[in-house]
């Protein structure tokens, strides 16, 4: 192939790498929120990273492979954004736990005694550690498999999976102290 048609080659993969990450943060900018609300615990600054997270997806959209999930290098992207505030403002500034209410989580109808059992079940998951959380998080309510959030996280699988076991211990600990799993 000649050198012309390569640079136009790469031009249109660039090209429909932007279309593809543009076309894709809409979708998942509310997952991509709530991600950024766990790892901050609190609105404002999960409002901002979450901004951050969007402006350096856009200007990196180049560096994104059409096909892949835009999802985990969104919420890599994110969490590589946090570490950095963290390691320039060497100490975190977190605002404790955020009432689920004020969480903007998505409430498809569900009881009064599911939410009031959601609530309880949150509230133990914020006090996990934040480790543990982001793996929880990840992995139970985001979905994704032990090998695609350890790659979010940069971590084995291995880890990951020691992760939950540990979280998993830890809940039902708390659980049972406070006659929530009966």
């Amino acid at each position: 192939m000649n050198t012309r048609g390569g640079e136009l080659i790469r031009w249109l993969r660039k090209k429909s790498a932007r279309a593809v990450v543009a076309d894709g943060l809409p979708d998942l900018y509310p997952r991509l929120w709530r991600f950024c609300l766990v790892l901050t615990r609190d609105r404002n600054m999960a409002d901002d990273l979450a901004q951050m997270t969007c402006e350096r997806a856009l200007a990196k959209a180049d560096k994104f492979m059409p096909g892949t999930d835009l999802d985990r290098w969104l919420f890599t992207i994110a969490r590589r954004l946090w570490l950095n505030d963290i390691r320039a403002a060497k100490v975190r500034q977190g605002a404790g736990l955020v009432a689920i209410e004020d969480s903007d989580l998505a409430d498809e109808k569900p009881t009064a005694e599911a939410n009031i059992f959601a609530r309880e079940v949150f509230d133990l998951v914020q006090t996990l550690p934040e480790a543990q959380r982001l793996t929880v998080l990840l992995v139970y309510v985001e979905g994704h498999s032990y090998r695609d959030a350890a790659a979010i996280l940069e971590i084995p699988v291995g880890t990951v999976m020691s992760r939950l076991a540990s979280a998993r211990k830890a809940i039902s600990a708390a659980a049972a102290r406070t006659g929530l799993d009966g």
